[in-house]
């Protein structure tokens, strides 16, 4: 599915990017990360919107959307403003660049990643999260990774290597990013993975459900006619899943 200019998902936006940048040419603020902020229709103000944040703290929903190579922080806001209406959207730019496209991560290969930069990245990306609820207001109890591809495979990086930086995650052609999976207690940590039968990078994504489940996560899986483009059915495996707000204790979609 093709990527979506950002003035299509009908919100504000705020943070870095809004009036300040467009594309891929943003400044990165305090918090060291280019992104956007949507907040969702159901968002309490909290005083002056225009203050550190505006948002009453709460654990509704709010879906940290995580793009693939050569995407950016507008990529995913129409996806994930479809997959959940009244959610906060906060999209990040992967700071690694490869050959000019974005990434979360640098890689040698198609399949062998630079792991000492997955883990000091995923670890940066957890506490920019952390700083971002403080600023925009949202609560950490409802903080749910939807990550695509490479964006997916540092969400299973900060899943395990930042324990409880995470509420869940929807992991949409996930790969597993490790040479040497660490252990982490994940437990009762609702997941989505959706994998497609064709992908090319369909083996290194088996292992990926497994693992999860090995540390104690909550994995709901799916195989999808399909190849390493998303398609209808991963929303609408995603828009189910999040219905269900498993985070909250509910029953997921597809157990």
């Amino acid at each position: 599915m093709a990527a979506s200019d950002d003035r299509r998902v009908g919100r504000p936006l705020a943070g870095p990017g809004t009036g300040s940048s467009s594309g891929t040419g943003g400044a990165v603020d305090r918090l060291g990360w280019v992104h956007r902020f949507a907040p969702g229709e159901g968002s309490m103000p909290a005083g002056d919107p225009g203050a550190a944040g505006g948002l009453a703290p709460t654990d509704d929903l709010t879906l940290l959307l995580l793009h693939g190579t050569g995407g950016d922080e507008t990529s995913l806001l129409e996806l994930g403003s479809e997959v959940a209406p009244a959610a906060n959207l906060l999209s990040v730019r992967g700071r690694s660049l490869e050959e000019g496209a974005p990434r979360f991560f640098r890689r040698f290969s198609a399949t062998r990643y630079d792991q000492a930069h997955l883990a000091s990245e995923a670890a940066a990306l957890a506490d920019f999260v952390g700083a971002a609820a403080d600023r925009y207001g949202f609560g950490r109890g409802g903080l749910v990774a939807l990550g695509y591809s490479n964006g997916a495979n540092i969400a299973i990086g900060a899943l395990t290597l930042r324990p409880g930086a995470l509420a869940g995650a929807i992991l949409f052609r996930p790969v597993m990013p490790f040479e040497s999976p660490p252990s982490a207690d994940l437990a009762g940590v609702p997941v989505l993975v959706t994998r497609g039968r064709r992908d090319p990078y369909g083996p290194g994504s088996e292992p990926v459900a497994p693992y999860l489940r090995s540390l104690g996560a909550a994995v709901v899986e799916e195989v999808i006619e399909a190849g390493h483009e998303l398609t209808r059915r991963d929303l609408e495996a995603a828009t189910a899943w999040l219905g269900a707000a498993p985070w909250r204790g509910g029953e997921p979609a597809g157990t």
